[in-house]
């Protein structure tokens, strides 16, 4: 009689066990299929973001941001602002990836190398709290939002106001921009090809010797 309530009691254990584990599975596969992507459009006038929330491969927006510069006059300040907002969004919304929008070459020497400053300081906010970061050039998000690479700022913003249902865009279109930084790299994340890509101080360096020099 002891031994077979001993052997009851051993096979509750077991059930209660195993219910255990399998919980704590789901919730693993739950957590590991949630992911949040900030994307940022890097600027020394008005510096665009944009969070999106990944659950069940579904993009849910989170929060649509911009910085603006205008009103200082001091690059190096410019700068420290872009870096401060930067940590501020990651400490605050603790993104597990981070997009963004790579320099554009022009024939303006001086805004390319501003504009390149600007987004070496988002990078390296990222970095600093070693966050995965890729790169994807204008066409390639352009083309991930639109299918057309050479699409304006306006035919993005509206792709992506249909996408998650905003009622109206903002003032200004690099919060947008950003946003769609986010949702291309969303769309290209099975695509580990797709866009440049550190996650961390030592493969930046690695990888873009030239530009730490």
């Amino acid at each position: 009689m002891l031994l077979l309530l001993i052997t009851k009691q051993y096979q509750v254990i077991v059930v209660f066990i195993m219910e255990v584990v399998h919980l704590v599975i789901q919730i693993k596969e739950i957590l590991s299929s949630e992911k949040i992507i900030l994307g940022i459009d890097p600027g020394t006038t008005i510096m665009g973001f944009g969070l999106i929330r990944i659950v069940n491969k579904k993009m849910e927006l989170v929060q649509l941001d911009e910085l603006m510069l205008k009103k200082y006059s001091d690059h190096y300040t410019k700068l420290k602002l872009i870096f401060e907002r930067t940590i501020h969004l990651i400490e605050t919304y603790h993104p597990d990836e981070i997009a963004i929008e790579a320099p554009f070459f022009g024939k303006n020497v001086q805004s390319m190398l501003k504009l390149g400053r600007a987004q070496g300081v988002a990078m390296a906010a990222g970095l600093s709290r070693e966050v995965p970061i890729t790169e994807y050039s204008p066409k390639k998000i352009k083309m991930a939002i639109t299918g057309n690479g050479n699409a304006s700022k306006e035919q993005v913003a509206k792709m992506l106001q249909s996408e998650f249902k905003l009622k109206e865009l903002p003032q200004n279109l690099d919060a947008t921009d950003g946003l769609a930084a986010a949702v291309c790299h969303f769309y290209n994340s099975r695509n580990k090809t797709s866009g440049k890509s550190y996650t961390g101080w030592t493969a930046f360096v690695k990888q873009n010797g030239k530009r730490v020099k």
